[in-house]
C-alpha cells in the first residue's frame, strides 16, 4: 500500500480500523453497539416509541435500558429454574393454580410448574404417624376417676382433604382423639378399663375417632388405636393393686383346676373304655361257653339215647372228679357207726413233695396202699362201684400231685 494516498482512501482500507471491518462484514459487531441498539428498543417500548432525542441523553437511556434487561433476562431465568421440583416416592403433590386445585395430584418424579402462578404441596402418604394422648381425671360411667394413655396411629390416605378441607388437620386429630377417649371412657366401668376391657375400649375410640375424621375431610386414616395404661388415681391406687393381685391369684387357681380338669377327664374316659372293652370280651366269652355248653349237651343227648346208663353213670364220674380235684380234704362216712374218716390230702401231699425234693421219687405203689387201706371203709367194697371208686381216690391223689 502506497503512504500517498488521500487520507480518506487510507481510513477506510486501514486494516486497523473498525469502521473498515464494519465495512467488509468479516467480523462480529461491537458489543457497545448491540447494548445500545437493544436499549434504544427497549426504551421505545418503554417511552412510547418517541424518537428524536440528544446524543447525551440517548447514551444514559441506553446504560439504563441494558441494565434493566439484563435483570429481566436474569429473572426469567431464575424464574423458570425455580419451578422444577422432585416428588419422592412416599410423597404426593397437590397443585392450586390462583387457588384453585387441580383435579390429579401430581405423583412421583421430575416436574414442572410455573412458580408464583401454582403452589405445590407435597404430603407423605405412606409414613406412619404416631400420637400419644395422656388424659387424666376421666369420670367413668359407675362414678370413677381414672387416668388413661392412648396412641393413636395414622396416615394420610387423602393428600387434597389433608391440605384444602381443614385449616389445621393435625389439631382437628388431636380435638377429635380427646372427645372419643372422654366419650368410650365415659361409657365403661372402671373395672373393664383396668382389667379385661382395654381392647374393647381401643376398638371403640378407633371407631369413633375415624367417623370424626371422615366428617371432618380431613383425609386421614386412623390405623390403630392402643391402649397404653390405664390407673386409678394415686391416692386410691394401692387399693386398687389389691383388688388386681386378688383377681390374678383367683384366674391362677382356676388355672390350676382347668389342669387337673384337662388331667382326670382323659384318664378317667380311658377307664370307662376300658371297662366297656372288658365286658364286651366277657360278653364274648360268656356267648361262646353257652355256645360250647349246648353244642355238648347235644351230643351227650344224642349219646344218652343210645345207652343211657353208660351216660349216666359216665356223668356222674365226670361231675365227681370236678368237685374231688378242687378239695383238699375228703370227709367219709364209715358204715357201722358214728365214726367218720378224715383224709388231709393237702398234708399227704406236701409230705410226698418234701420227700420228692430230697430225692426220692414217688412210688405209684404207694397211692395203690393207700387206697386199698381205705378200702374196707368205703360203701359196696368188693363190688364194681366200690373198684370205680378206689379208682377214683388214685387218680384224684394223682390229681393233687
Amino acid at each position: 500500500m502506497s503512504w500517498n494516498e488521500p487520507e480518506d482512501d487510507a481510513k477506510k482500507k486501514d486494516p486497523w480500523s473498525g469502521k473498515g471491518r464494519r465495512g467488509s462484514n468479516q467480523a462480529p459487531p461491537d458489543l457497545d453497539e448491540v447494548v445500545k441498539n437493544i436499549s434504544n428498543r427497549l426504551n421505545k417500548v418503554f417511552s412510547g416509541g418517541s424518537g428524536g432525542s440528544q446524543g447525551s441523553s440517548q447514551g444514559g437511556n441506553g446504560f439504563s435500558g441494558g441494565l434493566l434487561a439484563g435483570f429481566l433476562i436474569v429473572a426469567a431465568v431464575i424464574w423458570g429454574f425455580s419451578g422444577f421440583y422432585i416428588v419422592d416416592e412416599a410423597e404426593r403433590g397437590v397443585v392450586l393454580r390462583f387457588g384453585k386445585v387441580l383435579d390429579a395430584t401430581v405423583e412421583p418424579g421430575l416436574h414442572w410448574n410455573p412458580p408464583l402462578v401454582d403452589e405445590v404441596s407435597l404430603v407423605n402418604i405412606s409414613r406412619l404417624n404416631a400420637k400419644t394422648y395422656t388424659n387424666n381425671a376421666m369420670l367413668t360411667t359407675d362414678e370413677n376417676i381414672i387416668d388413661i394413655e392412648v396412641t393413636v396411629q395414622y396416615r394420610i390416605q387423602d393428600p387434597a382433604k389433608y391440605v384444602l378441607a381443614v385449616q389445621d388437620p393435625e389439631r382437628s386429630l388431636d380435638n377429635a382423639a380427646e372427645s372419643a377417649i372422654r366419650h368410650v371412657v365415659g361409657g365403661n366401668f372402671m373395672d373393664q378399663i383396668l382389667t379385661t376391657g382395654r381392647e374393647v375400649i381401643a376398638a371403640d375410640v378407633e371407631e369413633r375417632l375415624q367417623n370424626y375424621m371422615d366428617v371432618y375431610d380431613t383425609g386421614i386414616f386412623v390405623s390403630q388405636v392402643n391402649v397404653v395404661d390405664a390407673q386409678p388415681p394415686q391416692a386410691v391406687r394401692p387399693a386398687f393393686d389389691d383388688v388386681i393381685r386378688a383377681r390374678e391369684d383367683e384366674q391362677r387357681a382356676q388355672n390350676q383346676a382347668q389342669q387337673y380338669s384337662n388331667q382326670i377327664i382323659p384318664e378317667a374316659r380311658g377307664e370307662a373304655q376300658r371297662a366297656i372293652e372288658e365286658a364286651n370280651a366277657y360278653r364274648e366269652q360268656v356267648i361262646a361257653e353257652a355256645t360250647g355248653d349246648a353244642s355238648r349237651f347235644d351230643q351227650l343227648l344224642v349219646e344218652y339215647n343210645k345207652a343211657p346208663s353208660v351216660t349216666r353213670q359216665r356223668l356222674y364220674i365226670d361231675a365227681l372228679e370236678d368237685v374231688m380235684t378242687a378239695s383238699t380234704k375228703i370227709m367219709i362216712d364209715v358204715e357201722g357207726g358214728n365214726n367218720m374218716l378224715y383224709l388231709p390230702l393237702d398234708k399227704i401231699m406236701e409230705q410226698n413233695s418234701s420227700l420228692g425234693s430230697s430225692g426220692n421219687r414217688e412210688d405209684p405203689q404207694q397211692l395203690r396202699d393207700l387206697a386199698n387201706q381205705l378200702a374196707p371203709y368205703l360203701p359196696n367194697v368188693g363190688t364194681g362201684a366200690g373198684s370205680a371208686d378206689r379208682g377214683r381216690l388214685t387218680n384224684n391223689s394223682r390229681g393233687l400231685r
